[in-house]
């Protein structure tokens, strides 16, 4: 609270030393109507400026930086859809919207529907499309797109998109009252995913075989691995990767939850000495990193032939996948005897969050935040934005959101919000670890 309330003030001090100086409105310097701005649609002037909140420091700040609350935040959806139906009349013919889902383009239609004399262009984009289209438009200052809508799983977009002022935050402080702080540490949620160990449900009758991560890898007392091991490859899953870089920032938890699966302290095996960066000793998340490259694994691409490994593995040969949530759905659609290990010690996996973003200076910047409101279900939860993104595997993340498709809810499947900032600072060296020792 102190650290918001800091910055605040300072954001305030900087406002009046601008005004006082004529400073240029650089960034998301795209103020409501009222606030000084003549314009209604943004000036896109300064677009590189760094956007983070004044008094932010990325280097020594992990607390407490969203959710960031500035003069948008308060504004309603007629007040917005007032705004932005002047940004139209001005010449910003169109809402454009960048998208790594190609279910957005169902919004097109019930958003205009619903906001008249309002134009919404979708384009189903690849994510790194998404990314370097925003950037080329920011370098070049011809700005196309109004809103992004992309995952970050490694801090790459907080850190290299967000905080060097390609795209700025929105956080509508009504919607955010439904959504837990801890998920608008980075950025503002439209919904969140995540990966399960799958296990065949007929060879294990009585639940799930596994209760932690360490018991994926064990060993029987002859030596043999205890289950076939099926993935993607892990070194080419950057949200996999990440996963496997928080168990290094939350080595004490690793270290913690072995002892309480076999009741001893953890023996450290793995050798640093290869590498031309410092790797931490003694570290029960390198260990675990080091062991599980060291398994037997099958990797496969496909997430349904996955599950379907699982499905005809045995009691006798048991087997574990790791895939998407919604993978489930083969078990109604095809009858695959299949189940998510869930609640793993030390925990289950990382919530992979899709999020969306405000262009900086963009044409449509209340557009922007409408479009924003109303895909995220606007002030009441019923603008029908979501729907599109309602299905097993998908899990919205506001407290008023009613999931009537996934078989548990999100606070009983034991994932964590995900740390962009420690994540991104050792993700190569993980990179590079994995890759090494999985050659080994």
């Amino acid at each position: 609270m102190k650290k918001k309330l800091f910055a605040l003030l300072m954001a305030l001090v900087m406002v009046l030393s601008l005004a006082a100086c004529g400073g240029d409105k650089g960034g998301d310097a795209q103020q409501p109507a009222g606030s000084g701005d003549s314009s209604a649609s943004g000036d896109s002037s300064g677009a590189q400026q760094s956007t983070l909140p004044v008094g932010y420091d990325m280097e020594t700040d992990t607390n407490n930086y969203g959710p960031y609350y500035d003069e948008w935040s308060d504004m309603t959806d007629e007040e917005l859809y007032e705004m932005a139906k002047q940004e139209a009349a001005n010449g910003a013919k169109e809402i454009t919207v960048y998208a790594t889902s190609s279910k957005m383009l169902k919004a097109e239609d019930p958003f205009e529907t619903l906001y008249p004399e309002l134009d919404l262009v979708v384009a189903d984009l690849d994510s790194d499309e998404v990314l370097s289209k925003a950037q080329i438009e920011n370098e070049t200052n011809n700005i196309t797109a109004d809103v992004l809508q992309t995952k970050d799983v490694n801090g790459e977009v907080f850190h290299e998109y967000y905080a060097n002022g390609v795209i700025v935050p929105f956080y509508p402080k009504d919607i955010c009252s439904h959504i837990s702080e801890e998920n608008l540490k980075y950025s503002y949620p439209l919904y969140s995913s995540q990966a399960f160990w799958y296990y065949n449900t007929e060879a294990f009758p009585d639940g799930q075989p596994i209760h932690s991560w360490w018991e994926i890898i064990e060993k029987d007392e002859a030596g043999n691995q205890k289950f076939a091991l099926y993935t993607k490859e892990i070194g080419q899953e950057t949200a996999y990767l990440s996963l496997f870089a928080s168990f290094i920032n939350n080595a004490d938890e690793m270290e913690q939850s072995y002892k309480d699966t076999y009741g001893k302290d953890l023996e450290y095996t793995y050798d640093a000495s290869s590498f031309n960066f410092e790797v931490p000793e003694n570290n029960a998340g390198v260990e675990y990193l080091w062991r599980f490259t060291q398994a037997k694994m099958t990797f496969i691409g496909d997430g349904d032939e996955l599950v379907l490994a699982v499905h005809n593995s045995t009691a006798d040969k048991p087997a574990l996948a790791l895939a998407s949530a919604g993978k489930i759905e083969n078990r109604e659609e095809s009858g695959y005897n299949i189940d998510w290990c869930i609640n793993l010690s030390p925990y289950t996996a990382l919530l992979n969050t899709e999020s969306m973003f405000v262009v900086s200076g963009c044409d449509n910047p209340a557009g922007a935040r409408l479009f924003i409101r109303y895909i995220t279900g606007g002030a009441d939860c019923q603008s029908g934005g979501l729907e599109p993104f309602t299905k097993v595997g998908n899990w919205p993340l506001r407290d008023d959101f009613v999931d009537e498709k996934n078989p548990a809810k999100l606070a009983d499947l034991g994932a964590r919000a995900n740390d962009l900032v420690s994540i991104y600072e050792i993700y190569p060296d993980v990179q590079d670890m994995w890759m090494y020792w999985l050659n080994q």
